[in-house]
């Protein structure tokens, strides 16, 4: 089941990410979609947040991956810049998500390489600063997990 949240400020984006966090475990993939500005990186610092991460979370644009530690590894991603297969597979995303949680910003774009089994984060600006958070679950095992208690 798809769970909408409205949030009116980035402090409730980034709400949301450190109340999903408290869902993952080992080996989570979340693919995050929206346009450039919507709040992806803030809704990642949520989820670093969440996860016990204390270093600050910066866009991956220009390093494509970057893991911090927490309670369990986080690897941030960003393949905006990514243009083809070979580039996917250096990254080695599927490794990186094996002992944490991997979030890929701008993950539609490879999302036929990931898991099947993995959780869409949709961030769409509905005006001004309001922007809602789709959490779309895909695959096996998502659709048990109580994704509506994320809203806050």
């Amino acid at each position: 089941m798809t769970v909408g949240i409205v949030c009116e400020t980035a402090a409730h984006t980034m709400a949301v990410g450190r109340r999903l966090a408290g869902l993952l475990r080992a080996g989570d993939v979340l693919l995050i979609e929206g346009e450039l500005g919507v709040g992806k990186t803030t809704f990642v610092a949520g989820l670093a947040e969440g996860l016990g991460v204390e270093e600050p979370i910066t866009s991956p644009t220009f390093i494509l991956m970057r893991t911090y530690e927490g309670l369990m590894p986080l690897t941030h991603a960003d393949v905006y810049r990514v243009e083809t297969l070979a580039e996917i597979e250096d990254l080695d995303l599927t490794e990186a998500a094996r002992e944490g949680v991997l979030a890929v910003e701008w993950g539609n774009a490879i999302e036929q390489w990931m898991p099947a089994s993995h959780l869409e984060v949709r961030l769409e600006l509905t005006g001004g600063e309001q922007r809602t958070v789709h959490l779309i679950p895909r695959g096996p095992g998502w659709e048990k997990r109580p994704l509506e208690e994320v809203a806050v």
